[in-house]
């Protein structure tokens, strides 16, 4: 199992920043990649960002090139998400993931929202 606890959301306006973190512990050995994706009321969950271990590459929905950075410390199974000029259709419940051993797993999710 894999757990993994998410944390920075909160409320700020638009073109403000955040950042969030989310760390990762249990039968961590097999992660290779670790991402956010989000939800917004009414709407389904959608991918966000994404970075793969080996050599670092990330990946980033459309929606928040230019704006958003993924990060993250293999070592220590941790990944942020820069969130920069942020933008009140950003609003969305953020949640971290990950696979291990063929398995998905979800963190508990972290609220963002965004005032115009």
């Amino acid at each position: 199992q894999v757990q993994l606890v998410e944390s920075g959301g909160g409320l700020v306006q638009a073109g403000e920043s955040l950042r969030l973190s989310c760390a990762a512990s249990g039968r961590t050995f097999n992660i290779y990649r670790m991402g956010w994706f989000r939800q917004a009321p009414g709407k389904e969950r959608e991918f966000v960002a994404r970075i793969v271990w080996s050599g670092k590459i990330t990946y980033y929905a459309d929606s928040v090139k230019g704006r958003f950075t993924i990060s993250g410390d293999n070592a220590k199974n941790t990944v942020y998400l820069q969130m920069n000029s942020l933008k009140p259709e950003d609003t969305a419940v953020y949640y971290c993931n990950t696979n291990s051993s063929g398995k998905g797993y979800w963190g508990q999710g972290t609220q963002v929202t965004v005032s115009s």
